[in-house]
């Protein structure tokens, strides 16, 4: 089957590649370069999402931890296991009890997992990883396992796969609209005529759907979610309660530097995409917080930020749905929302409705 695909994140790269692999003729049309916008700005992890299962998310814990396993089976040069330490504190406003039973659930969904299950540890055992981290009121915390990875390289090597398949991709080609009867129209104003088409646009499907006079089924919540890059070394990686939030931080090592994120702030489809200068403060103080020798001025920080499109369901961003939806009308398809880590497990749901 003939079949054009808006879109060049990750999600519609691995549709181009799993669709490729079963015989159909693919066009994938991206606007930019591939894996330049979201895909790219995403937080380097390979990951179940741990604080998913506060929102009862389990079928999508569950999923994301079978793709993290399978990500780092499959290319290895450019992912790795990844542990992180969940620090409790006498303060912390999850208790032990609570994080511990988090953690074995999160065990329980990866199943025969390549990973190794969480743990607890000492305070003395953290501090003699990480001296400089906060000892006050540390109680210990529990190790557990996810993964980390290179997302631009990894988009491209998937763009890679699917262009070995077959696929055809035409990178500086937007998208002005689609149809239900299986057209394409480009910004240059030209028709392309397939029998399948896919809206895989990430934060721009519903505005796709709407330049196309097609309703949309889904809103779409846009979230800027801001990072900041420390040119130092991190020594143990983390996932931390904000201070006086329920919401998490991480703080993971990267490239011989220190990442920290992210921020969940709304978005519109004008405005920069960029972290600002609220989020940088945010995300400094809530690290000086946990290591309170740390210097900002002492130290280059960068950042960088993308915009994640989540289904609207919630009034605090931190409590929107990271579940995906799909939508069929007539010969097109759209995707509303996705992890990085589900994108091939989107693929394959998106192949069964194909036909």
């Amino acid at each position: 089957m003939d079949i054009g695909i808006a879109g060049g994140g990750i999600n519609g790269l691995c549709c181009a590649w799993v669709l490729q692999q079963q015989g159909h003729t693919i066009h994938l049309y991206e606007r930019d370069r591939i894996v330049a916008a979201t895909s790219s700005a995403s937080s380097k992890l390979l990951h179940g999402g741990l604080r998913y299962l506060e929102n009862r998310e389990f079928r999508l814990v569950r999923e994301a931890l079978r793709e993290r396993d399978a990500w780092l089976e499959r290319v290895p040069q450019l992912t790795r296991p990844l542990r992180l330490v969940l620090p409790v504190y006498d303060d912390s406003r999850r208790p032990r009890w609570m994080m511990g039973i988090g953690l074995f659930l999160y065990d329980r969904l990866a199943g025969k997992s390549i990973l190794p299950p969480s743990r607890w540890l000492s305070a003395s055992e953290i501090l003699r990883r990480d001296p400089a981290f906060r000892s006050e009121g540390l109680k210990g915390g529990y190790e557990f396992s996810d993964g980390q990875m290179d997302d631009h390289a990894l988009g491209l090597w998937v763009a890679e796969q699917a262009r070995a398949e077959g696929a055809v991709i035409h990178e500086q080609c937007g998208v002005r609209a689609v149809s239900t009867n299986g057209s394409i129209t480009l910004e240059d104003g030209s028709v392309r005529q397939h029998e399948r088409v896919l809206n895989i646009c990430g934060p721009w499907a519903e505005r796709l759907l709407e330049n196309s006079g097609i309703k949309s089924p889904y809103k779409l919540d846009l979230i800027r979610g801001s990072h900041l890059v420390l040119q130092q070394p991190c020594n143990q990686a983390y996932l931390l309660e904000v201070p006086g939030e329920r919401r998490i931080i991480f703080v993971l090592p990267w490239k011989g530097q220190t990442l920290v994120g992210t921020t969940e702030v709304r978005q519109d489809l004008v405005s920069p995409i960029c972290c600002a200068d609220e989020e940088r403060e945010y995300m400094l103080r809530i690290l000086k917080y946990y290591f309170p020798e740390l210097d900002p001025g002492k130290i280059e920080v960068t950042s960088f930020a993308g915009v994640r499109p989540l289904l609207r369901s919630a009034d605090d961003p931190s409590q929107v749905t990271r579940e995906y939806a799909l939508d069929r009308r007539g010969a097109l398809i759209s995707v509303f929302g996705g992890k990085w880590t589900t994108a091939h497990a989107l693929a394959r749901k998106v192949s069964y409705q194909i036909q």
